[in-house]
């Protein structure tokens, strides 16, 4: 089994990448592989909303110009997802948002490839807008049906400086916990492959209240 590491920050080496590294050793421990897709500093384009990767079905995004496109194939092949972001005025950041918009649309509309898999979320926070992100983060992962495992607290940590967050020793928990709890959750669904038959999907059912 393998989970992606989705680090959100600009820092390949900052609280976030500490956080999802924390996430992925007990993985590590547990005998699933990790593998960390960063970001970067590159400008990622939001979703312009037109619609063709729900009519081509060829589970890409009309924008060719990033990082997204050449994702998409790494999430769909992963048994679980860890998305991880820094809180910029308590929002995920700009690169993460514009990312995730697109891949997880892309996913939802071209037969629900994240559905059933395992995903989770973490922050790394200076001080205030942590819990905000982490709950903007979950959205995505809910609106695909993705499993999600939790820990001992909001799967958040502190930290202003890079390597900070080591020494909020609660914060190192939660992520060891997630990270655990995560390794315990992707063994049973991989065990009740064959064993339990999943819900069926239904397609999406959209009711709008302006007509």
């Amino acid at each position: 089994m393998k989970v992606l590491l989705i680090n959100g920050s600009p820092r390949s080496k900052g609280n976030t990448a500490l956080a999802l590294n924390t996430v992925g050793a007990e993985l590590n421990a547990a005998g699933i592989q990790t593998e960390m897709l960063q970001i970067g500093t590159k400008p990622v384009s939001g979703c312009i909303h037109c619609g063709t990767c729900r009519k081509k079905q060829n589970m890409k995004c009309a924008i060719d110009t990033d990082i997204v496109n050449s994702s998409i194939p790494l999430l769909a092949e992963a048994d679980g997802i860890v998305l991880g972001s820094p809180v910029h005025f308590a929002n995920m950041s700009g690169n993460m948002k514009g990312f995730l918009d697109r891949v997880f649309y892309v996913s939802a509309v071209n037969g629900g490839l994240l559905r059933h898999k395992v995903g989770a979320s973490v922050a790394a926070v200076r001080r205030a807008g942590g819990i905000h992100v982490v709950d903007q983060l979950n959205k995505y992962l809910q609106y695909n049906e993705m499993l999600m495992p939790n820990s001992n607290y909001w799967t958040l940590t502190y930290g202003m400086n890079p390597g900070e967050v080591e020494q909020d020793l609660e914060g190192m928990q939660v992520m060891r916990m997630l990270g655990k709890n995560m390794a315990w959750l992707l063994k049973l669904v991989e065990n009740g492959k064959g064993v339990v038959t999943p819900p069926a999907r239904e397609d999406k059912v959209y009711m709008n209240f302006i007509r």
